[in-house]
This record gives C-alpha cells, sequence and structure tokens, in this order.
C-alpha cells in the first residue's frame, strides 16, 4: 500500500509533544494480546450482541434501560450523572459477556468550568493553552465518569454566517491543525478519549447554511479542510465522528472516499467512526437511501461503525448480514474497533463512576486560574484610538451599558455542556470589582433586552453616559443565536443595537465596544466612530474578570484573529489565503476584482490583533536560501517591544508559491510563535518549516512539491512584509492510494 501524506506535519508534532513513542517489542506482544483478547470475544458474541455494541443511544428517550443488560447498546451520549453512569454501567456489566459501555459527552469548552469558546481559544495562537483548557475540562467530566467527549471540532470555515463557526479554529488549516493536535492532547491527559468531527468539509455549507451540501475539490480538501484531521488522528485520537452533509453529492456518512479510503488507508487510523446524531437515518433524506435497511447497509459499507440516535442497525443489519448483503466481517471488523478502543481506555478493567461524585465540586480556584488565564490571551483588541485604553488615571467613573455587560449565561456561550450561569463572573461583576480598587465609580444601565428589539430604556444609558468619563458597551450575539442551527443571512448587531450605539457616540463620551459573540458581526460606520474595540467572543466563567483586567491594563491584549473580519455580509465567504485573479484589484478601474458598493479587502485581516505595546521586526534572515525537499527552511528574526509595558506578541510567518502548475493561494500560515517581551526588550525569534510542508495536491491526490522560487513573510499579521525568497532545488511527487 502506498501513502499519501496530506501534510506532514511531524515536526509539528514533535515541537508540540504530540508524537507517540516508537513501537517496542512490549508494545507489540501487548498490542498482540489485545487482539487476541478482541478475537476471543468476537467468537463468542451473537449477531445481534456484536450489533448492539454498534449501538450509540443518548439519554431520555428512546433509551430502553432494560437493553443495556442484554447487550443491546455500547455506547451513551448525554449522561452527565455520576449517579447515572454508575447505573447503566452496571447494567452493561450484568449482560452475558459483561462488555461495558462507553460514555460520552459534547465537552467542547469545559465541562462545569467555562472557557473561552473554541474560536475565541484560537485567538490566543496558543497551543498550551489550548491544551490546558481541554485538561481542565476532561478532569472535571472523567470526575463523575465520563470517558469520551465529542471534540475538538476541526471543520474549517471562511463563512461566519456559518453558526458552528464558534465551535472550530477559524479559517487557517495550519493554524487548525496546530491547535486541533493540541486540543486532543489535553483531552487525554486529562482522562477523556476524544471524537474528531465533523468528517468532512462540514464548514463549508452553501450560504452558511447549516447541514446544506458543500462542494470542495479533492485537491483543495486535501490541502485545506483536511490537515486538521489529520492532525487529530497523528495526535491519537479514538474516534472520528462523521459529518451531517453532502460532498461533492456524496453525504459525508455514506463516504467510503472518506470513511475507508483517506481515514483509514492513507492515514492508517485505527479507531471507530461513528455518525452523527441520526446522521444513518438522513441517508434517506439526501436522496440515497430508499428506507432505513438501505441506508444502514450503505453506512456501515462506507466505514461508519457506531450508530448515533438512530437505531437502525440494531434494527436491521441482523437481517441485512442473513441477507448477505452486508458480510459479517464488515460487521466484524466494527464491532473489532469499538472494541479495542474500549479494551484500550481500560474499560474493561477500571472501576465504574463512582455514584458520590458531582459537578459541584467545581469550579475550583485552580479551575478559574486557568479559565482567567485562557481567556486573557483570546481577547482581541482590534482598534484603540488615541490610546483609549487601558482605562487610565484620569478616569473617575465609568458608564457599563449594553444587554450582554449582565448576562453571566449568556457570556458561556454555545454546547456549555454542565456550565451554570450562577458561577459565572458577568462583564460587569467583573468592571465593579476591578473599578472599586481604582476608586473608580460605575454607572450601570442595560439599554435594552437581550436580542435589543426595543431601545425603551436607551434614555438611561444616555444619562449614565452624559455622568460618566468613559462608556464601556457591552453588544454582540445572545448564546442562542451562535453554535448549532444558527446560521445567519445578516451579520449586524442584533437588534437595534447600532441605534443604540450611535446615541451613546452622539454624546461626546469615548466609547469602547465590547463585543460578546461568536464570530465576527457587522460594524459599519460604528468601526470609525468607536474609541476602541474589544472582541471577547464568549469568554467563559472568568470572562468578566478576564475582560476588566484588560480593560484596566492588568493584562495586555496578545489575541489575533483566526479569520478575517468582514466588512459586510455580502462578502462572504471571506479569507486571506484566496487564489490570485487575473485581474487584481486596481483603483479606479471597476473592471478588475472589487464591488461596486464596499471594498475588496476584509474590516480586520486574518492574524491581527493591538495591544497596549508596539512591537518593531528588524534584520530578518534565511539561513539557507537554497532548500531540497528534505531540508527545513530557516527564518529568524528580531522583534522588539518599543512601548511601555510588557507585551506579547504572536510572530508569524507566512509564505507563497508565485508560479507553479496549479493557482497557489496568495500567503498561507507557515509558522508562528507567541513571545513575551518586556518594555524595550528585543529577542530573535527563529521559526522552522519543513519544505515538505510547502507542497500541494493535485485533484487525483498527488502530493507536489515543485521546484522554484518560494517567498516568505513574517510580521505580526497577514499583512506580513515580505523578507525574501528561497528556491527549492528539486521536485518531488508522491502518488495517491492506488484505487482512488
Amino acid at each position: 500500500m502506498r501513502i499519501c501524506p496530506a501534510l506532514n506535519l511531524t515536526s509539528l508534532f514533535r515541537t508540540l509533544g504530540l508524537l507517540v513513542v516508537v513501537s517496542s517489542a512490549p508494545a507489540a506482544r501487548a498490542q498482540d494480546n489485545l487482539e487476541h483478547r478482541i478475537d476471543d470475544l468476537l467468537s463468542r458474541m451473537t449477531l445481534e450482541e456484536k450489533v448492539g455494541q454498534l449501538n450509540l443511544i443518548s439519554h431520555g428517550p428512546p433509551l430502553n434501560w432494560d437493553n443495556i443488560a442484554k447487550g443491546g447498546i455500547g455506547a451513551f451520549l448525554n449522561f452527565n450523572s455520576a449517579e447515572e453512569i454508575a447505573r447503566a454501567q452496571r447494567l452493561a456489566r450484568e449482560s452475558r459477556l459483561k462488555i461495558p459501555a462507553i460514555f460520552g459527552l459534547d465537552i467542547l469548552h469545559g465541562f462545569r468550568t467555562q472557557f473561552p469558546v473554541p474560536l475565541g481559544e484560537a485567538a490566543s495562537f496558543n497551543p498550551e493553552l489550548s491544551r490546558l483548557a481541554s485538561v481542565w475540562a476532561a478532569r472535571e467530566a472523567s470526575h463523575v465518569g465520563l470517558q469520551w467527549t465529542f471534540a475538538p471540532m476541526a471543520d474549517l470555515s471562511r463563512d461566519s454566517r456559518w453558526g458552528r463557526i464558534v465551535e472550530g479554529f477559524g479559517e487557517d488549516p495550519y493554524l487548525g491543525a496546530v491547535l486541533t493536535a493540541a486540543r486532543v492532547k489535553g483531552f487525554h491527559e486529562g482522562g477523556l478519549a476524544t471524537t474528531v468531527k465533523h468528517f468532512a468539509g462540514y464548514g463549508a455549507p452553501q450560504g452558511g447554511r447549516d447541514y446544506d451540501t458543500t462542494f470542495i475539490p479533492r485537491a483543495e480538501m486535501y490541502d485545506i479542510y483536511l490537515p486538521s484531521f489529520r492532525a487529530a488522528v497523528e495526535a491519537g485520537t479514538e474516534s472520528v465522528m462523521a459529518a451531517f452533509n453532502a460532498l461533492n453529492g456524496s453525504p459525508a456518512t455514506a463516504s467510503g472516499w472518506l470513511q475507508t479510503d483517506v481515514l483509514r488507508r492513507q492515514w492508517g487510523f485505527r479507531g471507530f467512526v461513528t455518525s452523527d446524531w441520526s446522521g444513518i437515518a438522513e441517508l434517506v433524506g439526501h436522496g440515497i437511501a430508499a428506507d432505513g435497511a438501505e441506508a444502514a447497509r450503505k453506512a456501515i459499507l462506507a466505514g461508519v461503525d457506531m450508530d448515533m440516535m438512530g437505531e437502525l442497525y440494531v434494527s436491521h443489519l441482523p437481517t441485512e448480514v442473513r441477507a448477505g448483503r452486508v458480510p459479517e466481517a464488515v460487521v466484524n471488523e466494527a464491532v473489532r474497533r469499538v472494541l479495542r478502543t474500549k479494551m484500550r481506555l481500560g474499560l474493561f478493567d477500571r472501576p465504574d463512576a463512582d455514584p458520590s461524585h458531582t459537578d459541584a465540586a467545581f469550579p475550583s480556584l485552580e479551575s478559574r486560574k486557568a479559565a482567567r488565564d485562557v481567556a486573557a490571551e483570546t481577547l482581541v483588541l482590534l482598534k484603540n484610538r488615541n490610546e483609549t485604553l487601558p482605562v487610565g488615571a484620569g478616569i473617575r467613573s465609568i458608564a457599563v451599558v449594553g444587554p450582554l455587560a449582565n448576562a453571566p449565561r449568556d457570556q458561556l456561550g454555545p454546547h456549555a455542556a454542565r456550565g451554570h450561569a450562577q458561577d459565572s463572573v458577568s462583564l460587569l461583576d467583573g468592571i465593579r470589582t476591578r473599578a472599586a480598587k481604582a476608586g473608580v465609580e460605575v454607572r450601570h444601565a442595560p439599554t435594552c433586552d437581550l436580542f435589543c428589539r426595543t431601545i425603551d430604556h436607551l434614555p438611561e444609558a444616555l444619562e449614565a453616559a452624559r455622568a460618566s468619563d468613559l462608556v464601556i458597551a457591552v453588544f454582540g450575539e445572545p448564546q442562542d443565536l451562535s453554535g448549532e442551527a444558527a446560521s445567519r443571512t445578516r451579520m449586524a448587531l442584533t437588534g437595534k443595537q447600532e441605534d443604540a450605539l450611535k446615541a451613546l457616540i452622539a454624546t461626546g463620551k469615548p466609547v469602547v465596544l465590547v463585543l460578546v459573540a461568536g464570530r465576527p458581526l457587522e460594524l459599519n460606520s460604528l468601526a470609525e466612530n468607536l474609541s476602541a474595540i474589544l472582541m471577547a467572543w464568549y469568554p467563559g466563567t472568568e470572562g468578566g474578570t478576564a475582560v476588566a483586567d484588560a480593560l484596566f491594563g492588568d493584562v495586555n491584549p496578545s489575541g489575533k484573529l483566526p479569520l478575517s473580519w468582514p466588512r459586510a455580509g455580502g462578502q462572504l465567504p471571506l479569507y486571506y489565503n484566496r487564489l490570485p485573479t487575473g485581474r487584481p484589484p486596481l483603483p479606479n478601474n471597476r473592471f478588475t476584482l472589487s464591488y461596486l458598493d464596499e471594498e475588496i479587502t476584509p474590516l480586520f485581516p486574518f492574524g491581527w490583533g493591538l495591544g497596549y505595546s508596539n512591537f518593531t521586526y528588524s534584520n530578518a534572515h534565511i539561513a539557507n536560501a537554497r532548500l531540497t525537499a528534505d531540508e527545513t527552511l530557516e527564518v529568524s528574526v528580531t522583534v522588539t517591544n518599543t512601548g511601555h509595558r510588557a507585551g506579547k506578541e504572536v510572530v508569524q510567518l507566512y509564505m507563497r508559491d508565485p508560479v507553479a502548475s496549479r493557482s497557489r493561494p496568495l500567503r498561507e500560515l507557515k509558522s508562528f510563535e507567541k513571545v513575551s517581551l518586556e518594555a524595550g526588550e528585543s529577542r530573535r525569534v527563529t521559526l522552522h518549516v519543513p519544505v515538505d510542508r510547502l507542497g500541494f495536491h493535485l485533484d487525483d491526490g498527488t502530493y507536489l512539491i515543485e521546484r522554484g522560487a518560494i517567498q516568505v513573510f513574517v510580521g505580526g499579521s497577514s499583512l506580513a512584509e515580505k523578507i525574501g525568497e528561497i528556491d527549492i532545488t528539486n521536485e518531488t511527487r508522491r502518488a495517491p492510494l492506488l484505487g482512488e
């Protein structure tokens, strides 16, 4: 078998400490013993018991507790009580073969202690924080007996109309791969198995509509949409979730190309694949199955091992096997993958959940500190006119206005697992506490309801603004407007928020907008007229404290945008690493790439983010400008903090192949490093990129590294300046899997 690496991420994972230790003789013997155990168990299982292991059922209807002891359910989701997990596991161990169940839950950004949502986490450009947040989420979840999470979400998205963009890492495949791998490692360290989702192409639905079809050329799949999934596989994810969407006319849940050719044959994945919620049953809706039996048959033959909340496998696979339409060997292999995972997790041997454990043990002081530390680096300062921030000594009173200032539930964001609103430090409370230490008076007026349907209470907000030295306006998206099934056609601020902000600006007082949201929103003329803009995402349990730290200068904002911020929704999809055009934008020439009614550029570019310090780049150097495909590019640059405060800067390295056999992106992020510098400090930063990662795929899956010039850019955003070129001196071509 020939392997087709979509991206050589070996050096990346070595840097993160994510590579598995090289196999040894004892490890090989242990693997042989495990497979012998599985063989023995399979030989004693009835067909119905085998299919039961492929049945994933949620807490609540249609769960039949009596069926657990009959071996009819192999896995559960939405159990979050140790008492009920222990009860269900006890029944599973009473089954004839005493095979334990595995219990999973959507734990995207925390269990009880809520961390910033993944899109916000990506803004930190800090894989160590991604790992830390996942460690804490897993520790809390495993405390109540959970063993498995349906995370991380590795779906890359270039369209912020899609509500689930909040669950991923933005628009860049390299950043997404780094952070996905870090999250898998963190969940493992904290005690949870992972399910990378949604495989694949789910983040590019037509029109930004959740669940709609996607059309992505194979080459683009390999280069843009699959790297994060491969990173998860190489980091050791135990399972993969098939996507809802149809990809190029073939529903992902029935795609043998995805589940078998790419995932298993090309990448060597040995875990199991689960459908998404009722995803197999939805093959009927996709129009490729006439009924549940055909849907079950197509999914299992494509390589989907577990049926989540469809019950089609238990209903139809025994008959399909006995009728000869599904080989029993296919069922056996699916069961083997599930049993292998359960054994590797130690479920046959570990004690069951302790019923006395509850999530009331959290948030702890330690988890709160971790949540605050992570949130601090996710905040993105988009604008800061005349150094409005941080709050200075001349400010004696602040008006805190807006519907999301005191919304502890909404600041948690969607998919908040066991997050409790009463655990949250609201932005209002965080600002009040910090202001009190500085002797600053705080006035509060909510302005309008969460959705700002009316602004009947605007007069109170305007009165508070006129009586204060500074206005902090907290607006954005309530939690329910983000996440799954939350696609939007209009990216404007909700309801009458824009009107309220214009009225606040008209008071003449400096207005700082703190945005609480799961995606960029249209700011229109507000972008010019606001004094400062801080993107807070959904900052989590300690969001109020973290935001106050940034506003008052206790923390120097260091977040960078993980996606391009559109000026208008009509620009979407929008992304920095687009392909060039034969008619690049030219001023005053309408027959070039442009809009008649808006700029072609984003409002804020990918990688953008300000702070209270300024950083300069100098003396960039390419160690060796002539490289072969098996060598590594080394780029060094001196970064200087020219400000008066200590700060953190994300040094970003981009590359471009200007002349190739197929059109290549204008820029591609290939490396980054976050550095901390004291005021006035300079540091030499060296970044490494294996030349093997400078290639691209053809539509047939061939991976190609062409000889020729590659341009190199280094700086603090995707607008980084060109520092030189390298020359790749030989061509390397790797063939795809035979028969693909």
